[in-house]
């Protein structure tokens, strides 16, 4: 329903002038149907005065004609040639939902186990289980207490949430509190990385009133807030406040329904105000509307006949191969691709899409990596380069990945996503490198033993002197999500160890 109102509020033309054919539609049906209800002609041999008396239900006329039809359809015609819409293309390279800031309020009082386990363990679990609704979303994460800190920058990967997530107590805090100004604060900057409108969500379990008036600094970034305690304990200053959505925490997911419902509305707001994206025509839709009015013409008494002729005439002009596709009269290349887009038919949907930008984002996304990164190697955008190192990682062609990036935060140096994969992929490139010189043998490139070897092109391997006869346990290679597991790190040593230097520095970060 909420989608409904906002489309509607949001409902216009792109061509209004085109609604003037409706003035001489109306014009000829009235005309029209003037005559033909005034001609009601006496059956023949019978006089006027008798067959009016002799005729039963001569009151009731016809409430239909032919040309009630023939009206309503062209004026359904025009409407759709006036091209109505509310909503507007999104661009594929940018994320197609909201990205969130969750600031997570971290102190002594969310420990209460008047929600069990904890009040902060149960908001730990929804936190979760909104980023795993949020699938594809990029979701950020803010601990505060005294201070505030950024834990988790805006990313798509649950994992990384989940790891840090879990490892937020008091005691990985500074400083005792619930200082949520310095909160909306750090995610308003959080936000201000996004180049698409975004939302923040407060988990905590009350409020205090003097950080009401930091809510009123945000402007029109939409703020919800999480209650992570029982129904009627005291929420502070959290009921004043005026344009934030205030969610009780529930045993099911009626709350995370009313935080996607919340957040979804102000995106939707926020793209309608975004000049610089096109309106989608959906002017189709009320084509598809008129369609049925033609089936009337097979009906005694209502066929068009000059109307069928016409369609017969003209389909004979046309080329064969024009006929071999139905589908092709009524929708470009590009929205029967949007039309398998939305079916998550991506292999097809690329096959269809003449957009570039939408074509490489379904190759992408139906795995054909290598010609998703040739497609927008070609498009001399931050966007398009960020997108093809996404797809040379996902192919394991690391060092054009890296490159990529690198173009990308050339043609935008202020690109957080871009700034943060490189440094993963960097990483990873180290790590793949370096397990390969600790586990090059010589056996998959046919040296033998004894022989000197360099392990690869950067000249990154050491000289290498090995005897296969002597050597019992040859190592192997770990992929790098068993690396990743294997790394047995305390993560809440980590994130206290960070937010005292951040704290130290004298701000948040």
């Amino acid at each position: 329903m909420d989608a409904f109102l906002d489309a509607l509020a949001a409902l216009h033309l792109l061509r209004p002038f085109l609604l003037l054919a409706l003035v001489p539609i109306a014009l000829l049906w009235w005309l029209v149907r003037r005559r033909t209800t005034a001609a009601d002609p006496a059956p023949d041999g019978i006089a006027p005065h008798l067959a009016k008396a002799l005729t039963v239900g001569n009151q009731a006329r016809r409430r239909l004609y032919p040309v009630d039809g023939v009206a309503l359809f062209l004026a359904l015609m025009v409407i759709a040639a006036s091209g109505p819409t509310w909503s507007r293309v999104l661009n594929p390279l940018l994320s197609q939902t909201a990205p969130m800031v969750v600031a997570l309020e971290v102190s002594r009082s969310m420990e209460a186990p008047d929600l069990q386990p904890s009040r902060l363990d149960r908001a730990k679990f929804k936190i979760l289980d909104l980023v795993e609704r949020r699938a594809g979303a990029r979701t950020a994460l803010i601990a505060y207490g005294g201070s505030a800190h950024r834990v988790a920058p805006l990313t798509e990967d649950p994992n990384i949430l989940r790891a840090m997530l879990n490892a937020l107590t008091p005691q990985v805090m500074p400083s005792e509190g619930g200082n949520a100004t310095a909160a909306l604060k750090l995610a308003r900057t959080e936000l201000a990385k996004s180049t698409t409108p975004g939302a923040i969500l407060l988990v905590l379990d009350e409020l205090d009133v003097a950080d009401a008036p930091a809510f009123e600094d945000l402007g029109d970034v939409p703020v919800m807030a999480l209650v992570a305690a029982p129904i009627g304990a005291p929420r502070g200053a959290l009921d004043g406040l005026p344009g934030v959505t205030v969610v009780q925490l529930s045993v099911d997911d009626t709350d995370l329904r009313t935080i996607d419902r919340a957040a979804a509305s102000a995106y939707r707001a926020a793209v309608l105000g975004d000049e610089r994206l096109d309106w989608d025509d959906r002017g189709w839709l009320v084509g598809w509307l008129a369609m049925p009015l033609l089936l009337m013409w097979f009906r005694r008494g209502w066929t068009m006949r000059w109307a069928l002729l016409l369609v017969v005439a003209t389909s004979a002009f046309v080329p064969s191969g024009a006929r071999a596709d139905v589908i092709d009269w009524f929708f470009t290349p590009d929205q029967q691709g949007m039309l398998a887009y939305r079916d998550k038919d991506y292999f097809k949907a690329a096959a269809l899409f003449q957009n570039p930008d939408w074509r490489g984002y379904t190759l992408f996304k139906s795995g054909q990596y290598p010609e998703a990164s040739d497609l927008y190697a070609r498009i001399d955008t931050a966007e398009a380069a960020f997108a093809e190192a996404m797809a040379r990682t996902r192919n394991r062609e690391y060092r054009p990945a890296i490159a990529a990036y690198e173009r990308a935060l050339d043609l935008r140096p202020d690109y957080p996503e871009a700034i943060w994969n490189l440094e993963v992929t960097k990483a990873i490139l180290d790590y793949v490198e370096t397990a390969r010189e600790e586990s090059d043998t010589g056996e998959e490139t046919g040296i033998g033993a004894d022989d000197v070897v360099f392990d690869n092109e950067a000249n990154r391997g050491a000289d290498t002197d090995t005897d296969f006869q002597e050597q019992e346990d040859v190592p192997t290679m770990q992929t790098t999500e068993q690396w990743m597991r294997s790394v047995d790190t305390d993560m809440g040593d980590f994130l206290r160890q960070r937010f005292l230097q951040e704290n130290s520095a004298g701000g948040e970060q």
